[in-house]
């Protein structure tokens, strides 16, 4: 197969980048004591590398530093990005994106087709271990190049021109767009991966094409972030300073609200959550979002390997309707699907014991933990971790009860830090049970239901069934979308049934924010980009 030879940077001269590079150097210097949005993150992201980032707090910085071709508005509405225009073809096989003139990085070079080739073959490259590199498995030879058959530079994704990007598909994907407004789809400044490695998403760094620049990162503390003036749509920027603030604890989070620190917050503490929503009226923002909370089992290893009445018996033990009122208390709903609801052109799948009331399902929970050869004389014992937080430590002491009142389970309860749960999910070793959430991409069940096929790398239980694999890849191959959401459907059915996870709820999203912050939206996917923010007069003068 022909090979795509990557088109040359267009290269600067030298009087024109020293000009370009000592202006924003003159801006810059200004900066850290210009108006700063203040807003929070709940640990620091793994890395502020696009291809090998994976949390929705990195999403939330390389939101702000980076753009895709396809971009959000406020209200959570697909725009152009740093591709002003598109196109794609009668089957549905072949989209053309044409990149801005005026795209710049922050060193001043401009942002040409190459870059996203750089990046999304970086993406696909098995060197990088991109936790999403399977999200683009409908390109032309992704698969394969994951995989480790094809060479990266075999993807079907080519710059015909600096202006013109090409990406060719093996089937319709209705998602596309969405998917790359994705951080793991920003294009990667070549020159700087070449000069530092893995070194180069470092403050100092990393040169973006987003909105901010990376200024500085104290871990566990700050992610300061500056206006980036060479940005394309600079104009329509207001904020000139971003800090993102690491506070781990919710009511830590509150109380730097409460004292004027931040702007908006990340989340807001379900024990204070009805004082505050007395307290602070039209500042708490509850909304809808693509979100489910649950709990997942190994299924690699004993005991949950092996046992499917298990799983069913320790997930049907569980009331979901007190832990969403007594625990979390925001609004959140029961989960009795996989999906949550709000998917376009989509039905979620509910489990088949979704109308039974509890005392039934306890009932039939307790003998299905008899059949599975546990009992008061022989009780299942069992670690579930869950990474360090006061809501996390309040459901699985919630959970744990439940489990040994119904079914006198013991689950010993073990907490480590969100990176360290990270690690142990993907490695599956120490792992038996875990706490884990995920967070919808672009809105569109795939979202959900490809992180669990057998080859994807967000599959934290290590779930595996042909038949679920079978009926994803039908799904993929469907032009109609009746069809394929049929597809979808059944697959979500299959992997219901077999019970490797517990979906326990839907997130909605809690903010407190403050009334002198300008722009913001709520919307389902829950982003808020800083460059749609502003501060009202008050911040902007300097006053209280």
């Amino acid at each position: 197969m022909k090979k795509t030879r990557l088109l040359p940077v267009i290269l600067v001269t030298l009087a024109a980048g020293a000009i370009m590079l000592a202006a924003c150097a003159d801006r810059t210097a200004d900066q850290p004591d210009a108006p700063a949005l203040n807003r929070a993150l709940s640990t620091d992201p793994e890395s502020l590398d696009p291809q090998k980032s994976r949390s929705v707090q990195a999403a939330d910085v390389l939101r702000d530093i980076g753009e895709g071709l396809v971009a959000y508005d406020a209200a959570g509405e697909l725009v152009p990005g740093t591709a002003k225009s598109w196109e794609m073809s009668e089957d549905g096989l072949t989209h053309t994106f044409r990149i801005r003139p005026d795209a710049r990085w922050s060193n001043g070079e401009p942002v040409t087709a190459a870059d996203f080739v750089f990046g999304l073959r970086r993406l696909v490259d098995p060197a990088t271990a991109a936790f999403y590199a399977a999200e683009l498995g409908n390109v032309v030879n992704a698969a394969d190049i994951v995989a480790g058959k094809r060479s990266p530079d075999e993807l079907g994704v080519t710059a015909s021109d600096d202006h013109t990007l090409v990406i060719s598909l093996v089937r319709p994907t209705p998602y596309l767009l969405s998917l790359l407004t994705h951080p793991s789809t920003f294009p990667v400044h070549r020159g700087s991966v070449r000069q530092h490695g893995d070194a180069f998403a470092r403050a100092g760094n990393l040169v973006s094409n987003g909105a901010y620049v990376l200024a500085d990162w104290e871990p566990g503390a700050i992610i300061e972030l500056h206006r980036n003036r060479l940005y394309w749509n600079d104009a329509e920027t207001s904020v000139d300073v971003v800090r993102h603030h690491i506070v781990a604890q919710e009511m830590a989070e509150f109380n730097r609200y409460r004292a004027g620190e931040l702007h908006f917050t990340s989340t807001v503490p379900p024990e204070n959550f009805e004082q505050i929503r007395a307290e602070y009226g039209d500042e708490l923002h509850v909304a809808p979002t693509l979100g489910v909370y649950y709990y997942g089992f190994n299924m690699t290893k004993p005991p949950f390997r092996d046992s499917p009445e298990l799983r069913q018996a320790l997930s049907m033990a569980i009331d979901r309707e007190v832990l969403v009122e007594a625990i979390t208390g925001r609004g959140e709903a029961p989960a009795y699907s996989w999906v949550p609801p709000g998917i376009h052109n989509y039905e979620p799948v509910r489990l088949s014991y979704a109308e039974l009331s509890q005392q039934e399902r306890n009932a039939i929970a307790q003998s299905l933990y008899r059949k599975a050869g546990y009992g008061k004389d022989n009780p299942l014992r069992f670690e579930l971790r869950y990474n360090t937080s006061d809501t996390q430590q309040r459901i699985a002491l919630a959970v744990q009860a439940m489990w040994r009142e119904v079914l006198g389970a013991e689950a010993h309860i073990v907490n480590v830090e969100f990176q360290v749960l990270l690690d142990q999910m993907r490695e599956r070793a120490a792992t038996q049970a875990f706490r884990s959430s995920w967070f919808g991409d672009y809105n569109d069940a795939n979202t959900f239901l490809a992180i669990m096929q057998g080859d994807s790398a967000a599959n934290m239980p290590g779930y595996s069934n042909p038949e679920y694999d079978d009926l994803m890849r039908s799904a993929g191959e469907q032009v109609d979308l009746d069809r394929r959401r049929l597809y979808l459907e059944e697959a979500e059915r299959v992997f219901l049934a077999d019970h490797a996870v517990i979906p326990l709820y839907f997130y909605v999203s809690k903010h407190l924010v403050k009334p002198d912050v300008e722009g913001w939206q709520d919307n389902i996917l829950d982003y808020h980009y800083s460059q749609h923010l502003s501060l009202g007069a008050a911040e902007q003068d300097g006053r209280p």
